[in-house]
């Protein structure tokens, strides 16, 4: 309510985008930052004490590519977090900073710490060429492994808090907001996950750097049964520790959000899927053990293509429990704090009582007239509803509509009213209405405006900043 709203009607507002850069930078930074780095390290650590210089030069090689994706992809999606977020949810951002200004702080000084540490680490491999230079240059990527998990260790009190704040909510303490309820099991949760997904991407990349280059030279498949061998003991240590902590942190989530995982699953359209669901998610389990255990064995060699199944499975895997934990939390943005739209839970009774558009910054009307109704409804849906919605791309309310009245069939506007003010109770993923019913109405008739005329709407990049007289409060205009 108090920024205007940069908005992209065809990708529903822009969440889109948030949705796409968050889940991009967390499939690079999970399996090549916070997994790779350490398990890269203890290679280096393995090859200078044994004395096998082939594994120092394939965990070389591994990081090279690890160190040019994180510092360009990884780095740019982590900015580009912060645009997305600032430019289509500051109410949101907004609101975090203010609670994690300090942990966000620390964040930062720790990333920059890790980003001289990569490039240390990597540019500084091939010069250590004695014992002394070689514990060195070890220490340096003990020092990266902490700083990365660190990193996430951070960022993972922010997430928790943002389904389930806890104590937060009664003290708002710093210190309440880092150690809520979620925090725990989710940062184990995703350590583990990360050392899964990283062994299996150095399992894979393993096989590309070893290649017998002589007929007859058996040191390339001895190198690669070494790293299959070890890398599925990290698999399958770390499954089990996924299993135990996915276990707690799913029994730590609220009830009220663990009922939208079908539609977090799978969206609306396919909750009839979900014991198919179900099934691919323990194959895809199943998949990862199989692998695991054929990697143990001496005698049995995996074929290169049986480690594509784990290594898609594991990007589908977590790109989709970034979906599920954004949507689940639904229909808020902070748990129990602010709603997805942006209003803050103790303001709607206020806004309901006064109206929403009697206080909002940008917005055409202060009041619904019958001259105005369908612009004041304009304002109303980009305040309350644009976040999510789109007017007819994605996600579009019209979209909506049709589905329940039928494209031929006429729309009931007082039915469609009550509808809009009652939502809430059989949805439980939206947020209630925070508006009068003046407003509801307005609404209801800018969309049947939609429906007879669809229109994209623009946001403020577009149209500019509109500014409406300030309205006089209740109790003065009533005199």
């Amino acid at each position: 309510m108090d920024f205007p709203s940069f908005y992209m009607d065809h990708l529903a507002g822009g969440r889109l985008i948030i949705g796409l850069i968050a889940s991009l930078h967390v499939l690079i930074n999970h399996p090549l930052a916070v997994g790779a780095y350490p398990l890269l390290t203890w290679m280096e650590w393995w090859a200078h004490k044994h004395n096998r210089p082939d594994i120092d030069r394939l965990a070389c090689r591994i990081t090279f590519i690890v160190f040019i994706i994180t510092t360009t992809v990884g780095a740019m999606t982590g900015v580009g977090i912060w645009l997305s977020t600032s430019l289509f949810a500051p109410f949101a951002i907004g609101s975090l900073l203010r609670v994690f200004f300090w942990g966000w702080f620390a964040e930062w000084l720790v990333f920059i710490s890790e980003v001289v540490l990569i490039c240390w680490w990597f540019l500084s491999w091939r010069k250590a060429d004695t014992a002394e230079k070689k514990r060195k240059h070890i220490k340096i990527g003990v020092a990266l492994s902490l700083m990365s998990w660190l990193t996430m260790a951070l960022i993972v009190a922010v997430l928790g808090f943002m389904m389930k704040p806890g104590e937060w909510n009664q003290t708002r303490a710093f210190l309440d907001a880092m150690t809520n309820p979620l925090y725990a099991p989710q940062l184990g949760f995703r350590t583990f996950f990360a050392l899964m997904t990283a062994a299996v991407f150095i399992w894979f990349t393993a096989f590309f750097f070893t290649r017998p280059k002589v007929a007859g030279d058996d040191g390339p498949k001895r190198l690669r049964r070494w790293i299959v061998y070890r890398m599925s003991h990290v698999v399958l240590v770390s499954l089990l520790g996924v299993f135990l902590f996915g276990t707690w942190y799913w029994n730590c989530i609220p009830e009220t959000m663990k009922a939208n995982s079908s539609v977090a699953l799978l969206t609306q359209e396919f909750m009839s899927w979900h014991g198919r669901f179900q099934s691919l998610l323990g194959w895809t389990i199943v998949a990862f053990v199989v692998i695991g255990i054929g990697g143990l064995s001496n005698t049995f060699t995996l074929p290169r293509w049986a480690l594509l199944v784990p290594s898609v499975m594991g990007i589908w895997l977590l790109g989709h429990f970034e979906r599920a934990r954004e949507f689940m939390r639904k229909p808020w943005v902070i748990g129990e704090y602010m709603y997805s739209n942006g209003i803050h839970k103790d303001e709607l009774a206020f806004l309901q009582s006064e109206g929403l558009l009697r206080h909002a910054t940008y917005v055409k009307h202060r009041e619904v007239t019958e001259a105005n109704k369908a612009e004041c409804g304009r304002d109303v849906f980009m305040l309350a509803c644009s976040r999510c919605h789109s007017t007819t791309g994605l996600n579009g309310v019209i979209e909506k509509f049709t589905l329940m009245y039928g494209a031929d069939k006429p729309w009931d506007a007082a039915g469609m009213t009550l509808f809009i003010k009652g939502m809430h109770q059989t949805r439980t993923f939206m947020p209630p209405f925070p508006g009068t019913d003046k407003e509801a109405e307005a609404l209801v008739a800018y969309i049947l405006q939609l429906r007879e005329n669809p229109q994209t709407l623009r946001g403020a990049q577009s149209e500019g900043i509109t500014f409406a007289p300030v309205a006089k409060p209740v109790e003065e205009a009533g005199r």
